[in-house]
């Protein structure tokens, strides 16, 4: 089963609160079944199946630009079995 692990960042960025946007985002991973969530002030992870994490990106970036971010920046990377 391929894995994959995402990384990603919403702007515009806010040093003394979180945006809705990247809070909206931050929820969608979480609600997710991935494994690995790691939620941070510049930039967030997970990791899970190949099915999991591209429909918890395809949501993401959906519910963030609803939510006001006016960029997504992501990184997505297929990992072997025992990385992560």
């Amino acid at each position: 089963m391929t894995r994959l692990r995402v990384e990603f960042t919403t702007e515009p960025f806010d040093l003394d609160e979180a945006p809705a946007h990247a809070v909206a985002a931050r929820e969608v991973v979480r609600a997710r079944a991935l494994d690995a969530v790691d939620v941070g002030p510049f930039g967030n992870t997970a990791e899970g199946s190949a099915d999991e994490v591209l429909a918890a990106i395809s949501a993401l970036l959906h519910t963030s630009l609803e939510a006001g971010a006016t960029r997504v920046s992501l990184q997505v990377n297929v990992i072997g079995e025992g990385e992560g």
